[in-house]
């Protein structure tokens, strides 16, 4: 169907990659094409549709990292004036440890915890005298909205209810792409290896097939292929970690489940919940194999999650641009909308 006004849509859907936009828009329930019109201020790349009875603005930022996503972020407001909040849907790094049994493909979702607002940029701080690091200042938290529709979510699959496997498989049967189908679908279990954290990937090689097998993780096989959802803390920031043992190390210092490059640009100036599909675990063993299946698995909790929201819930929140001139989410870009 042809695109409503901008002024209908009320969720922004933002995606820092290409294939994460593919995933996006697979799960669309009515697709609107891209708006007629935008701000003369506002150059994003935008695509439209209905998620239930949620109209949709998906984003994607032209590179990964903080600052493309706050740029991206910080312009929707201008053309899609009725966006409420966001959601950050995407891939990132898992870190597997012995009270959460991550998985490739698995999702984890920014919950706050403590102090935490769900997401902590780990490489903002002080660097001390003896190598210590202090990490400074906290990220806000995704509006109540969002925070109780992620609540009433986990109610349904701690009773077994949820529905990210009956989403994964509508897509891929629906896209008649045989690339598609073989690239968005589960990977299989002999295709997710985690290595112990001290053995590196050896020099050159694109695949783990001279890699010691005697060096991976011995686990037990799940009763089902279907993702686990894990909620909890994100680390955010602008290196890529490809170090077990640096992943490791600053998993435990904040408690993170999950490695990013986006939401610490975000949370402060566009109030939005992260949804990550774990397509690797941060270590030097890292590969795209998992991304597609990741960022469709993301998408698809992010779908189940919308389906707990009324257009109500929706319409109470205050906009984002009503949000930043209140100055609850920072001051960096208030000028923007003065």
């Amino acid at each position: 169907m042809p695109p409503l006004e901008n002024a209908a849509y009320t969720i922004g859907w933002i995606c820092a990659l290409p294939l994460e936009m593919v995933a996006a828009r697979s799960m669309l329930d009515t697709s609107h094409g891209k708006p007629a019109e935008q701000h003369a201020r506002d150059d994003n790349s935008y695509f439209l549709g209905s998620v239930g009875a949620h109209n949709v603005v998906i984003a994607c930022t032209s590179s990964y990292g903080t600052v493309n996503a706050a740029v991206v972020a910080a312009k929707i407001p201008f053309s899609f004036p009725s966006v409420r909040f966001g959601l950050l849907v995407g891939i990132g790094g898992g870190v597997p440890n012995l009270t959460c049994d991550i998985r490739l493909g698995d999702v984890v979702v920014s919950r706050p915890c403590g102090t935490s607002g769900g997401v902590v940029r780990w490489d903002m701080g002080k660097a001390l005298v003896g190598g210590e690091f202090h990490r400074t200042g906290v990220l806000s938290k995704p509006p109540l909205v969002l925070l109780n529709a992620l609540a009433a979510l986990e109610v349904e699959y701690e009773l077994g209810l949820g529905l990210l496997d009956e989403y994964l498989g509508e897509v891929v049967v629906r896209n008649k792409s045989a690339k598609f189908r073989a690239e968005y679908a589960y990977q299989g279990t002999d295709h997710d290896q985690l290595y112990l954290p001290d053995y590196t990937h050896p020099e050159g090689g694109e695949t783990c097939e001279l890699c010691d097998e005697g060096m991976l993780v011995v686990r037990e096989n799940r009763e089902t292929l279907d993702p686990v959802v894990h909620y909890g803390t994100i680390a955010s920031g602008d290196q890529v970690i490809k170090d077990a043992r640096k992943r490791d190390e600053i998993a435990h210092e904040i408690g993170a489940l999950c490695f990013e490059m986006e939401a610490a640009g975000l949370m402060d100036n566009f109030p939005c919940l992260v949804i990550r599909g774990i397509c690797d675990y941060a270590d030097s063993h890292k590969n795209k194999r998992w991304q597609r299946y990741a960022a469709v698995a993301a998408a698809a909790f992010a779908k189940e999650l919308l389906g707990q929201i009324t257009p109500q819930g929706v319409d109470q929140t205050p906009t984002v641009a009503e949000v930043l001139k209140e100055g609850a989410y920072g001051f960096m870009w208030l000028w923007e909308f003065g």
